[in-house]
């Protein structure tokens, strides 16, 4: 008995076997974006003393 397969489901299996590359550029772009190695300590410290202290008022001409 076959399983049911939604169309999204099809559509997807579809697009993969299309562009089998799909699933390698979206590790690409992601690694690109979000998987940054952490800042070492010095680079912490360094964007630490550089962040400017915000007013208790923001919009106060003072």
């Amino acid at each position: 008995m076959a399983r049911y397969q939604s169309e999204f489901t099809q559509f997807l299996n579809e697009l993969k076997t299309e562009k089998p590359q799909l699933e390698g550029d979206q590790q690409a772009g992601r690694a690109l974006l979000w998987d940054q190695a952490p800042l070492s300590a010095e680079d912490q410290r360094r964007a630490k003393a550089a962040k400017l202290k915000q007013r208790a008022y923001v919009y106060s001409n003072d």
